[in-house]
Parts: C-alpha cells; sequence; structure tokens
C-alpha cells in the first residue's frame, strides 16, 4: 500500500480538506471559479481507496470533457496508483461503455456506432422522405433536446421542447429508424442507460452493487437527462447507501443552449436528502480587484446558491473599461496595446479576446494580418468534422456494424461508382436493420450500378477479412486477452502484434478515397491526405481486433459529444481569438471582452432566466482572466448589415463606481448612472417585482420622452421604488413605475 507523506492533506486549504474528508449520506460541493476543485475530487479520490479503504472498482467519477476527464485520472493515479481500477471519465463514455455491455436490454446492436446530428438528419430523411430539407436541422436539434429531457416519443411533457403531436409522430419515427440502424445519436448515450436502470431491477440491482462511490463534476453543466441517471444509479429512492458527491459552480452553468440545467444543482439538495454543502471560495487564479467586478455582476441573479470568491494573491490592477467609437477603433485598440506590451516583452500567448458571438472574430482577424500579430481562432471546424475523416470512419464504421445506414450511403458512391440515389434506396429497403452488404449483393440492379456495388462489396469482403475477433500476433495466433480496466485508456500495442492503424492505412488505400482527395485539388488535398495520416497514426495504440475497432470508434465518436473540448493556442506564441463559451475551464493572464453593448452582450430580448445565464457567461468571462481585465464598448457597430447606434451592456451598469479604470468618451447615459452612485443596489431592489423589472441598466421607452436608460433606482424612506432615466434626447427624469408602468415600457418585455 502506499503511503501518504503528511504533506498529502497538508496543502489543502480548510474547506478543500472538509470537502476531502466529509463523510455521510451526499455532499455538494460549491466551487467557484480557480478554487482548486480538481485537486479536491482527484484528492478524494485517492483518500478513499487508502484511508477508508473504498475498493477503487467501486468508485465512479464522471465529468463533461475527455480532456477533464484524462487530467483527473493522470492525477488520481499519482496521488495513489490504485485509482487506475476505478472507472473516471466523461458522462457520455460511461453511457456507451452500459449500452456496450447491456445492449440486448437498451435495444441496440453491441457493435453500435454514435451518430452526429449530420448522420441524425440522414436517418430523419430516410424516416419522412416527404420532409422540407430546411426543417431537418430544426428537428434534429428538439428531437436532441427532448432527449437531454429524458422525453420519449410518448412522454407526457413533450411540450417542454416545444413538441406537439407532429413533433412526437416525427420523433417517434426517428427513433424506430434509428433502432432499426442498431446504432445510436448523443441522446442515446444518457437516455438510453436511464431507462434501461429504470426499467430493469435486475440490471440496477448489479449497478447499485458496483458503485458504492458516484462523484460528478461540473454539475452545473448537466441536464435533465443525466440528473434522472444519476438518481437511478445512485439509488436514491432505493436506500442503495451508495455516496454521492456533486462538485460544480451555479454560477458557471453556461450551457443552457445545449440541455444544461442550472436547477440540478440549485435543487440538488432537495433531490438527496441529507446532502452537505461546502464551499470552495478561496480563488488562486485572479487578483481581488478581478474578483470584486466578478462578484459585482453575479450577485445580481437571483438562482443562485451564492458565494464570495477571496482572493489568494496580492493586489493587482485595476480592470479597465473602454468607450470606443466603432468596432474599428476597437479592433484597432486591441491590437495597440497588445503590440505595445509585447514590445515590453509580453508574449503574445498571453492575450485572449473574448467576444459574444464567432461573428465578431473577423475584424481582429483581419487587423491582426495586417498588424502582423499572430493569432489563433478556437472554435474553427474539428479534426473530426472534416470530409475526408468523416469518409473514412464511415467506412470503419460499416465494417464494425452492416447495419449502418448512414455510413453505407455516405461511402457506397464515393469515389463514383455509379450506384446513385435510386440504386442506394432500393438496397437500404430491402435491407433495412439486416446487413446492408449482403443486401446488395443480392439486389438486381442496371448494369452500371451493378458493377459498382459488387466493386464496393468486394473491398468491404477484403477489410473485413483483415478485421479478427481477438487481437493477433505477426505471426497469426491469438494474442490473448488482457483482463479488462474499464476505466483505463487503451495501452501501446507491443511491437510483435499488428495495430488498427495498419487497417485503416488499408481503408484509406482500397477503398480509393486517398486517391479521391489528393485530387481534390493540389493545396487542399495534401492537407487532407496529412489529416488522414493523422486519423491512422491515432489508431497505433489499439488492436487489430473487432474490440480494438469499436474502441476506436468510442474514442473519436465521443470526442464530438463533449462540452467546450477545444484546443486554448496557448502552445505556441499567439493571440487566442474564442468565444465566452468555449472559455469554459480556461485561464489567461490577460483578457480584453469586446463587444460589451446591448444587443451584442447581453443579446436583445433576454429577460429572466435568459438574461441571469448571459450574466453568467459574463462572469465566466471576467474570472478567466489572472492579470489583467479590459472591456470595450463602442457607440456605433455593424449589426447584419446595418450602422447602429449602441448602449453599453447594463452588466456595465452592475459593476461598482471606482471598481474600473474609464477610458474614452463615456455615453452621457452611463455617465449619469455613476454620478448617481454605485453600480449595485441593495438586496430588497431584486427581491421586489416592480425593482426587478426596473432595474438599473434596464432599457425603456417612454411615450413622450422616447428611447432611454434606467442609471438608477432605489427605494424612498415611505418604501416607493424611484427610478432615474437618461433619454437618449439629453434628458433625464424621475419615475414612480408603480404608478407609471403603463406609459413606462422595459424593452425587451
Amino acid at each position: 500500500m502506499t503511503d501518504f507523506s503528511p504533506q498529502y492533506l497538508d496543502v489543502l486549504n480548510e474547506e478543500q480538506l472538509a470537502a476531502v474528508t466529509h463523510e455521510g449520506k451526499s455532499l455538494l460541493i460549491l466551487a467557484g471559479a480557480g478554487t482548486g476543485k480538481t485537486r479536491v475530487v482527484t484528492t478524494k479520490i485517492a483518500w478513499l481507496i487508502q484511508h477508508k479503504h473504498v475498493d477503487p472498482y467501486s468508485i465512479l467519477a464522471v465529468t463533461f470533457t475527455k480532456k477533464a476527464a484524462n487530467e483527473m485520472k493522470e492525477r488520481a493515479i499519482a496521488l495513489e496508483p490504485k485509482a487506475a481500477w476505478s472507472q473516471i471519465r466523461t458522462f457520455h463514455s460511461w453511457g456507451a461503455n452500459f449500452l456496450r455491455r447491456y445492449a440486448d436490454e437498451a435495444g441496440v446492436s453491441k457493435n453500435f456506432t454514435v451518430y452526429d446530428e449530420d448522420d441524425m438528419a440522414t436517418v430523419l430523411f430516410d424516416a419522412i422522405p416527404s420532409l422540407p430539407k430546411k426543417e431537418a436541422p430544426h428537428i434534429v436539434k428538439k428531437i436532441s433536446l427532448a432527449k437531454d429531457y429524458g422525453l420519449t416519443p410518448t412522454s407526457k411533457n413533450l411540450e417542454l421542447v416545444g413538441g406537439d403531436g407532429v413533433f412526437a409522430e416525427q420523433y417517434a419515427l426517428y427513433q424506430e429508424r434509428l433502432r432499426l440502424t442498431g446504432n445510436v445519436d448523443f441522446g442515446d448515450l444518457i437516455l438510453l442507460p436511464y431507462l434501461t436502470l429504470k426499467n430493469n431491477e435486475a440490471i440496477r440491482r448489479d449497478i447499485h452493487f458496483r458503485y458504492r462511490v458516484i462523484m460528478v463534476d461540473e454539475y452545473q453543466d448537466s441536464n435533465i437527462a443525466q440528473s434522472l441517471l444519476l438518481q437511478e444509479l445512485s439509488g436514491i429512492n432505493e436506500n442503495s447507501g451508495t455516496y454521492v458527491c456533486v462538485v460544480g459552480d451555479d454560477d458557471q452553468s453556461i450551457y443552457r443552449f445545449r440541455g444544461a440545467e442550472v436547477r440540478n444543482i440549485l435543487e440538488f439538495k432537495n433531490q438527496f436528502a441529507g446532502t452537505d454543502l461546502i464551499r470552495l471560495v478561496q480563488n488562486y487564479r485572479s487578483t481581488p480587484e478581478i474578483l470584486y467586478c466578478a462578484d459585482c455582476v453575479v450577485s445580481n441573479n437571483e438562482g443562485r446558491l451564492g458565494k464570495t470568491l477571496v482572493a489568494a494573491r496580492g493586489k493587482g490592477k485595476k480592470p479597465t473599461l473602454v468607450f470606443l467609437p466603432n468596432q474599428d477603433d476597437e479592433t484597432q485598440f486591441c491590437a495597440d496595446i497588445i503590440e505595445q506590451q509585447h514590445k515590453k516583452g509580453v508574449p503574445y500567448s498571453d492575450w485572449a479576446i473574448l467576444y459574444r458571438t464567432n461573428a465578431q472574430s473577423l475584424g481582429f482577424e483581419t487587423n491582426f494580418l495586417h498588424s502582423k500579430i499572430p493569432y489563433a481562432i478556437v472554435g474553427t471546424l474539428k479534426f473530426y468534422e472534416r470530409e475526408e475523416i468523416k469518409d473514412a470512419l464511415a467506412w470503419i464504421s460499416l465494417v464494425a456494424n452492416p447495419r449502418d445506414v448512414v455510413a453505407f450511403r455516405r461511402i457506397v458512391n464515393k469515389p463514383a461508382r455509379g450506384v446513385g440515389p435510386a440504386s442506394q434506396d432500393k438496397i437500404v429497403e430491402a435491407g433495412l436493420g439486416q446487413n446492408l452488404v449482403e443486401s446488395a449483393k443480392k439486389m438486381k440492379l442496371p448494369k452500371k450500378a451493378s458493377e459498382g456495388i459488387a466493386e464496393f462489396c468486394k473491398i468491404f469482403d477484403e477489410l473485413n477479412s483483415m478485421l479478427p475477433d481477438e487481437e493477433m500476433n505477426l505471426g497469426g495466433e491469438a494474442a490473448g486477452s488482457a483482463e479488462e480496466n474499464e476505466g483505463a485508456a487503451p495501452k501501446a500495442v507491443d511491437a510483435n502484434k499488428l495495430s488498427l492503424a495498419d487497417f485503416i492505412k488499408e481503408v484509406c488505400e482500397k477503398t480509393g478515397l486517398n486517391e479521391f482527395h489528393e485530387a481534390q485539388d493540389e493545396i487542399a488535398g495534401t492537407q487532407k491526405l496529412a489529416n488522414l495520416e493523422e486519423l491512422t497514426n491515432s489508431a497505433v495504440q489499439y488492436p487489430l481486433c473487432r474490440k480494438g475497432l469499436l474502441d476506436f470508434l468510442d474514442s473519436i465518436n465521443l470526442d464530438r459529444s463533449t462540452l467546450g473540448e477545444e484546443e486554448d493556442g496557448s502552445l505556441q506564441d499567439r493571440v487566442t481569438l474564442i468565444t465566452l463559451h468555449n472559455t469554459k475551464g480556461l485561464e489567461y493572464k490577460r483578457v480584453i471582452i469586446t463587444g460589451m453593448e446591448y444587443g451584442v452582450f447581453p443579446r436583445e430580448g433576454k429577460v429572466g432566466d435568459d438574461l441571469e445565464e448571459e450574466r453568467r457567461l459574463f462572469y465566466v468571462g471576467i474570472t478567466r482572466a489572472q492579470n489583467e481585465l479590459y472591456f470595450t464598448s463602442c457607440a456605433i457597430r455593424r449589426l447584419y448589415g446595418r450602422t447602429n447606434y449602441m448602449q453599453p451592456s447594463p452588466f456595465l451598469y452592475e459593476l461598482e463606481k471606482g471598481s474600473v479604470r474609464v477610458l474614452g468618451q463615456q455615453p452621457f447615459a452611463f455617465q449619469g448612472a455613476y454620478d448617481a452612485g454605485s453600480g449595485t443596489s441593495s438586496s430588497a431592489t431584486y427581491s421586489d417585482p416592480i425593482a426587478k423589472k426596473y432595474r438599473k441598466g434596464a432599457m425603456v421607452y417612454h411615450d413622450d420622452w422616447g428611447h432611454g436608460q434606467i442609471v438608477s433606482g432605489d427605494f424612498t424612506a415611505d418604501g416607493e421604488y424611484v427610478v432615474t432615466v437618461n433619454f437618449e434626447t439629453g434628458g433625464s427624469k424621475k419615475f414612480l413605475p408603480k404608478y407609471q408602468s403603463s406609459s413606462l415600457l422595459v424593452e425587451g418585455t
């Protein structure tokens, strides 16, 4: 047994230590940005194994990105090697593993592959041929959202995703067609394990016996289906005795559009009776001045459990708010300050420019190219979404599961073999739910299509024969199987064994994909071949056998299901251009948050829960900064082909007066707000419904005075709520919204 040194727990602060050594029924760790939550989770796993003698095989720890899962596993093993036997993986990876084990009970093929949204659209078209093409992406998103909510086509609450009788029928037809392929989509990786556990007592009992400790990281990013799955896994309704610990930050829940539900973390204590709450508030990333701005903003949200971050670092620079005439001046300001600092020895990689939408990057790209400032854009086309990679994966997927209609359609006539849509439809309809290749061999088709199918089937059979059921040595003998460790990453293949890379190399050669993509054009073709070679290289660590193929497909398919799985661009000396959503989990020494105008950030019309999520997104952006933080706001911005006069973001009004250094020509409304006092109001302001609606920063319209903005709001000694509004005309006027609401309208409500 490994013996921990006394420093093992000594490096933890008081709250971290309490979380690691907690004992009880369940625990919610509310971990603020930069408070060392990964250290807590990994240390807790090691502590449970060594000090509480918990069987590592009985520990399940899940998170949301492959990068986070790998880091968690590596750090846990470094503390306690036996943690290698624990299940530490992503939610979707665990779901895929469960479905392979219980495929029959879940109603899928054990050799399934995972469909992305493009594949889902293909299945939907096959199920509903009359569907207008432009409607498919919308319906596919609704199906995905329904599964994120844990809903089936027959669920009573399907209207939660805007469902109606027509959508329920479309969803049902899609599911029926999907099941015939034997494959699953990403939503199924959570929904099907939940339904299987809910409806199968024997499996549920096995799982409860297996897992005695369940930990969930980034719980604020969980959706309803994942919350329901956690409840089934833990057996809370059956008193299974499983210890449940979730870690997250309600102030960083920013993926509602992907189905994430902040209420999961807010209501966790109600769902799991006897839950203890521990807050981690010691922030090791940012300066006190940056954290103060973050707290000023997020404290305006009602939907939160509440905490205030405390900086472990000493005093730093006050954040800077810069008002600029237009977006060209905004990009020039960013270029100038970056270049000035670079001349003083500050690396380009210290800087990150954050924006609300991808479209905002264009101006920075253009300016930086002219200024010769190196940059990297996070969020461009991902490797596995490239045409040539999806072509190769389609071949591999069809070998794994010959019922895969989407894969079959993608590659049966690529390169062209004369097998047109009509011939494909005939083959698919005859062989649906069966081996499509065998069905194609028996099909009577026109001469050209028949010759093309014969060529295709010959290639398939040659590739299929290359793939043994068991791992083989170079001499052709079975290599034997190693003891399975579900949580471990695949080990490097021995030198005397063939690897899956040999198979993928043959796929690219025999199918004509290499030749096809090389011929596209000289420049793109070269890069496409390099990408195919990179795909081949990535399979070296997998053995050449059926299981190796499925493990490889799981590895890359599940990469596409994760949230924010991006490169941060910090490995080279270049400025990072990145959307606010993609910054989650990252940090930079110097951050510029751009586009701080109403209509850009937050988006126009955001109210209630949607506005609170926008505010959390701003909080996430602020807390990415370690040393320096800048905000930029433009008076004029080109949007959708029009020049618009902009108002400062209402979030800027929530910053305390004096908390930021202000540069540039301040808009009249903003100056008036700062002259009126601090940027936040008392707690009473946010509990009173009228004050909540007519809050500081809100854009309003008055019948006589026109458009304006509320620059201050407070209660009189008599308890009446009074607001001061600065209008575009330059005038300023006080109102009592309780009595004047019919003439003073809040825009967007």
